[in-house]
């Protein structure tokens, strides 16, 4: 059976906290700011830029009125600084390929803006396996919103969706979509807890895996 397969990225497929980081503490320290650490930046991700910048301006007890700036600041920062190919999980290129070869139509559906998601694809070598990118602002709404992934997805007869995050789980769940979890990203819940088709630690068992899938 083939499937459309879409991805998640932060998390999933790169490790990208190191980037993220880097380019917020960049902008607060050019506004005046006061920095945070690498792991508070983490404990932001999932939601989308937007809701990752509010967080660290409430962590920082700094006005909201700040937003704007922090966002134009940070993600000229992103984008213009490129991600390290290094960041890409181990195996994950492998098993996409392996999965374009076996036929499997691979798409991306993250909550990361999509100029900064192309920009990582891109420095990361994984652009050529997606020949459909969803991006936090591709859409008025972000997941765990299912419109997002269902446009990913574009009305695939066996979707799936592979995440790493209680966001992917509640996305998944809510566009009624086969969840694979990933679970060496960024989730603070057990894996026991987390709803899923089936989890994997190790990205070389993924084909095999998604071949097994009734």
């Amino acid at each position: 059976m083939t499937r459309t397969i879409a991805f998640d990225l932060d998390g999933t497929l790169i490790d990208s906290v190191g980037h993220i980081h880097d380019g917020v503490s960049r902008a607060l320290a050019e506004m005046g700011l006061p920095g945070i650490s690498r792991d508070d930046t983490q404990g932001f991700v999932g939601r989308g830029l937007p809701i990752l910048l509010q967080r660290v301006l409430d962590h920082l007890g700094q006005s909201q009125d700040h937003h704007a700036d922090l966002s134009t600041r940070t993600m000229f920062h992103y984008v213009n600084t490129p991600s390290d190919p290094a960041s890409v999980y181990p195996g994950a290129a492998d098993a996409l390929d392996a999965l374009r070869l076996a036929g499997h139509r691979l798409t991306l559906c993250t909550n990361k803006p999509f100029e900064a998601t192309q920009a990582a694809l891109r420095d990361t070598g994984l652009a050529e396996f997606f020949d459909h990118v969803i991006g936090g602002d591709s859409l008025p709404t972000r997941k765990p919103d299912p419109a997002m992934l269902l446009a990913a997805l574009d009305g695939a007869e066996h979707p799936l969706f592979v995440g790493d995050s209680e966001t992917d789980v509640e996305t998944a769940q809510n566009a009624r979509v086969p969840f694979l979890l990933f679970t060496e990203g960024y989730r603070k819940t057990a894996v026991a807890d987390l709803p899923h088709t089936a989890a994997f630690s190790d990205f070389s068992r993924l084909p095999q895996l998604v071949a097994g899938l009734p």
